[in-house]
């Protein structure tokens, strides 16, 4: 997923997509790669990167990662194409998501997907202290 960054966060009609998404889909997302990228003009990338991977994580989702936070920089529309360094990195982040999939696809293979333990979910309301 994508996003362009305002206000130190992602675009809020993908906020509300993936919110929606995350909640009522009940498909199993285990082990599916996820990836974020973001683009900002100057600052927030970072921000709106960690925001966006959080959807993953919740659901047991690997994160594919790069070698530097996946963003972009640009003002305008097609600016962006001239940021070498954001460049180099969305072209890692494509070898390390590919390498990525085919690993788990392999260790599906040949393992098995992992065992995930079930259990009751934590709240902060105790009944033991009435």
């Amino acid at each position: 997923m994508a996003s362009p960054v305002y206000y130190a966060s992602a675009n809020a009609t993908l906020i509300a997509c993936l919110d929606r998404l995350f909640y009522s889909t009940h498909f199993n997302k285990t082990m599916k790669v996820g990836a974020s990228v973001v683009v900002a003009r100057r600052g927030g990338c970072s921000a709106t990167f960690d925001e966006l991977n959080k959807y993953f994580t919740i659901c047991g989702m690997p994160v594919a990662s790069s070698t530097y936070w996946n963003s972009v920089h640009g003002r305008v529309s097609g600016e962006a194409a001239f940021d070498a360094e954001g460049l180099r990195t969305m072209r890692n982040l494509a070898h390390n998501m590919s390498f990525l999939m085919k690993s788990i696809a392999l260790g599906k293979e040949k393992y098995g997907m992992p065992e995930t333990e079930i259990g009751t979910p934590t709240h902060f309301i105790r009944d033991d202290l009435k």
